[in-house]
């Protein structure tokens, strides 16, 4: 049977994307902000964040996948443009749910910077210790955790759990 372990809880997600809300609307006033979400771990965060930062903003998303199927490590990154509107002239700020080994946050942040934005910043749920294999610092983090595998709040095994409230370590078929 599958065990979970709540790693951090509802109300403590909730807290923080308030407050990183609070941040990202004083660090963006009066500026053309729009938000690029990566597909699909990243969808329940920018839902709640978006409601936390209460000016005009745009809103984005990119596919990205290194995690296909039951996998628990990271394989060969796939991303996909095909929903990301035109950032030329405006501020982005790239949003991820989990920092991992840094593959996907640095190579979308690339592509990104390519498009002529204002500027580029990125901003992510979670940041995993010990797994960065790719130079790169988000400019907002919500929590930083321990090199366990999490499902929850977007995040997902298989895709499923992403449903979970919280974010919590998996253990599969632990007993």
């Amino acid at each position: 049977m599958d065990s979970f372990e709540v790693l951090i809880s509802e109300q403590e997600i909730e807290r923080r994307v308030r407050a990183l809300g609070q941040e990202i609307m004083a660090d963006y006033a009066g500026k053309p902000l729009t938000i690029v979400a990566v597909l699909t771990g990243s969808l329940v965060m920018l839902a709640d964040l978006m409601r936390q930062v209460a000016m005009p903003h745009r809103v984005a998303l990119v596919q990205a996948s290194s995690y296909r199927g039951a996998r628990t490590t990271a394989g060969d990154l796939a991303v996909s443009e095909a929903f990301l509107v035109d950032v030329a002239g405006r501020h982005v700020l790239l949003l991820d749910d989990i920092l991992d080994t840094g593959r996907t946050l640095s190579e979308i942040a690339r592509r990104l910077e390519s498009r002529q934005p204002l500027s580029v910043r990125s901003a992510v749920l979670l940041r995993k210790i010990g797994r960065q294999v790719v130079p790169f610092e988000p400019d907002y983090i919500g929590f930083t955790i321990p090199d366990e595998f999490v499902v929850g709040y977007g995040l997902d095994f298989d895709d499923d759990y992403r449903h979970l409230p919280y974010i919590a370590v998996y253990r599969p078929g632990a007993s």
